[in-house]
């Protein structure tokens, strides 16, 4: 299908998602998108204006007979994450995403797509421009570094909005209704070692678990995906007992919210040794690959010769730190009892890398109870420092508590019915939405978030449906024109 992307129904909302695939906008990178939704209320003389942490507001006045409507704030995020295939030669800082139609869906080559949170992004912009959409008074919340943060939200100062009903669109599950979200904290860690010579006679491998699916670190999280640094540290263990392998370099994951994908570690073995591990790793990958079967299809571990290094990690601290990131826990945790099927807590221990003198883990702890966020976030960090490592957390933020019995969720109900002839899925998601945030800052506010069907969130199979677009822009527009009176 050779249709442009800024061609598809409905135009007015793909045309924007175009523009802002065309400006780079990595988390914390955002000023591109900033400048266009500036230029755009600038151009469409709407009231506009950037709070003191980046964050851009857009007003538009109710039209003609919703000026007795409560004030809506229409709610997403400009930023994207920046993951690409390892073949990929994409620079997220400067290049524009290549999206392109394959069958019903919207896709890109070989990055993630930007449909999180691009699309919601791209509705409201089509909203403001809208002259013939119902809707009470509108303030257009684009908040930023919500991928790398959530610094934009956690900065919003209380009084510099007016509106009492949050619609946040940054959901992917068509046909449901989220009313509560998991909060999360980071714990980062960081463990000394010393460096040893390499001893004589070694031979260097660069070792590649990769071809995992990876994905969001909330929603993929309890889907049994593999986490290619627990795979490679699983095969560390066996490997450094058996053959006496040693380790100079790790590079694992990029992003804590994205389960790894990758993980390239460098190691050196006894050259007599390396026919006899080369066969095992061949072993290893068999067994991994029959435990993943049906969920990672194209798993792959791979031996590259790579040249000798002068030094490598201690054996003392290499086994001390391979035994902490086996006890460290990974994926869900808990369930919640009263919503079979979606997870309570988790984490993902998402990033490993090392300098001359350092080891680093990143991990990012989820919860939808604040006190177990804490706990898991606490037995992460205990199993490390046992092992001699720094760790601190930062960046928490709270869960959203879900409220059953709004005036706004028993309109948002009937008017998804009344379109599309069923109900839809009331929920809790396990991933951070911005609405735990700003609910806490705007506690008098009644908050739902909606989104079309976006699969592969936080990869490069990201994509978003092009008929749930469809259906969520029409939802939307039916939404606004129902908003319930002051």
């Amino acid at each position: 299908m050779n249709q442009p992307v800024a061609q598809l129904q409905p135009t007015e909302l793909w045309n924007h998602f175009q523009e802002l695939c065309n400006r780079p906008r990595p988390s914390k990178e955002e000023q591109a998108v900033v400048d266009y939704v500036l230029e755009f209320a600038a151009r469409n003389n709407l009231e506009n204006q950037v709070d003191g942490v980046g964050n851009v507001i857009v007003r538009k006045p109710a039209t003609a007979g919703m000026e007795d409507r409560r004030g809506v704030i229409l709610q997403s995020h400009l930023d994207m994450v920046p993951q690409k295939n390892a073949a990929s030669s994409h620079n997220f800082s400067t290049d524009p995403i290549s999206a392109y139609i394959e069958g019903d869906w919207v896709t890109a080559d070989g990055t993630t797509l930007g449909a999180d949170n691009g699309i919601g992004c791209a509705a409201m912009l089509a909203v403001l421009e809208s002259t013939d959409i119902a809707h009470g008074p509108i303030e257009a919340l684009f908040t930023i570094d919500e991928e790398a943060g959530m610094t934009g939200a956690q900065g919003l100062q209380p009084g510099i909005l007016q509106g009492d009903i949050l619609l946040n669109l940054d959901s992917e599950d068509e046909g449901e209704l989220f009313v509560g979200c998991a909060g999360g904290v980071d714990v980062n860690i960081k463990l000394p070692y010393v460096s040893e010579p390499v001893p004589a006679e070694s031979v260097a491998f660069e070792l590649n678990v990769g071809g995992l699916v990876g994905g969001h670190s909330g929603l993929n999280i309890n889907d049994g995906r593999g986490n290619a640094n627990k795979i490679t540290n699983r095969l560390l263990s066996t490997a450094v007992e058996r053959f006496g392998v040693g380790v100079y370099q790790f590079n694992g994951g990029t992003l804590r919210n994205a389960i790894p994908r990758e993980a390239f570690t460098g190691i050196t073995v006894a050259a007599d040794q390396a026919d006899a591990f080369t066969a095992w790793v061949e072993e290893f990958a068999a067994v991994v690959a029959t435990e993943l079967a049906g969920v990672e299809d194209s798993f792959a571990i791979t031996l590259t010769p790579a040249e000798l290094p002068e030094k490598q990690i201690s054996k003392d601290h290499l086994v001390g730190f391979i035994q902490a990131v086996y006890a460290c826990p990974n994926g869900a945790t808990r369930m919640i009892s009263s919503l079979p099927g979606v997870v309570e807590t988790s984490n993902n221990l998402a990033v490993v890398f090392n300098d001359d003198n350092n080891i680093y883990v990143q991990c990012l702890t989820r919860s939808a109870s604040d006190t177990a966020r804490d706990d898991l976030a606490e037995s992460v960090a205990s199993g490390f420092r046992l092992a001699g490592a720094d760790v601190h957390t930062a960046g928490a933020y709270p869960g959203w508590t879900p409220k059953m019995d709004t005036e706004l969720l028993t309109m948002m109900v009937a008017r998804h019915k009344a379109l599309f002839d069923y109900e839809p899925k009331v929920s809790v998601i396990h991933a951070g939405l911005e609405c735990g945030i700003l609910g806490a800052i705007y506690p008098n506010w009644d908050m739902i978030s909606f989104g079309p069907t976006i699969r592969g969130a936080h990869s490069p199979d990201e994509k978003v449906s092009i008929p749930a677009v469809a259906s969520f822009w029409q939802y939307l527009k039916g939404a606004l024109a129902e908003i319930p009176k002051v």
